[in-house]
């Protein structure tokens, strides 16, 4: 099966390419399997690609360029409490320690994107290489029924690792993510989002991301890899 894909130039991460929580997210929402999704090059804006699809992976394709590849997957993931939601509000109220690792106008979490155009998911600290902000989804995320659309919970998913790092000397392209979804996360509805370092290796960190209800129940997680690279 091949689907056509194109990222338009909202979703962006760096700013000339798609965000790779987004593109993940766009991928998976094709497929009829759990995937691990592998970005190979940025993804690139206002251009038509192709997802061939087999029985438990994908391709994604630019032209002869690969782009993304997905594979079937059963990841576990240690997730911890969440915080309370009052805790989470607060938490955003501290001055950020890490504002230029990230892309200040990413989708996800760029300082330059208000709420209604990109995310508005602004992580702070709440320990060492912890973080939380509290998010309400709004309409033009979700489908006919109010459940936002998987490329969105993947976005949600993808930043808060990021901002997890806490490295203001290297900034952290994602390599690689694996999502579960858990329970329906509805739009215009206050969640927790946190997230956490699980380990580092070299050039390599491993983060987990979370979506909880306010009374701490999960509804979505991640596992995903970033590349540190020097400003």
């Amino acid at each position: 099966m091949t689907h056509s894909l194109q990222i338009d130039k909202r979703f962006n991460g760096p700013p000339n390419s798609g965000n790779g929580g987004y593109t993940a997210g766009l991928i998976a929402s094709k497929l009829n399997f759990n995937p691990e999704i592998t970005l190979r090059v940025p993804p690139p804006l206002e251009q038509k690609m192709q997802l061939n699809i087999k029985a438990d992976s994908a391709v994604l394709m630019h032209r002869d360029t690969l782009v993304a590849e997905a594979k079937v997957t059963d990841f576990q993931l240690t997730i911890p409490p969440a915080i309370s939601f009052a805790e989470a509000v607060e938490a955003i109220r501290k001055p950020k320690t890490n504002d230029g690792v990230l892309f200040p106008t990413c989708f996800v979490c760029g300082s330059a994107r208000k709420r209604g155009d990109g995310l508005a998911i602004y992580p702070s600290d709440i320990g060492p290489q912890k973080v939380a902000t509290p998010w309400m989804p709004y309409e033009d995320l979700g489908d006919a029924l109010g459940n936002v659309k998987t490329e969105f919970i993947w976005s949600a998913l993808d930043c808060p690792g990021a901002w997890a790092i806490q490295d203001s000397a290297q900034f952290y392209l994602l390599g690689r993510m694996a999502a579960k979804e858990i329970r329906p996360i509805k739009v215009n509805t206050s969640y927790i989002i946190m997230g956490w370092v699980v380990s580092t290796e070299g050039r390599k960190t491993w983060t987990g991301t979370a979506i909880y209800e306010k009374d701490g129940t999960v509804c979505a997680f991640a596992k995903s890899t970033w590349i540190s690279i020097k400003r």
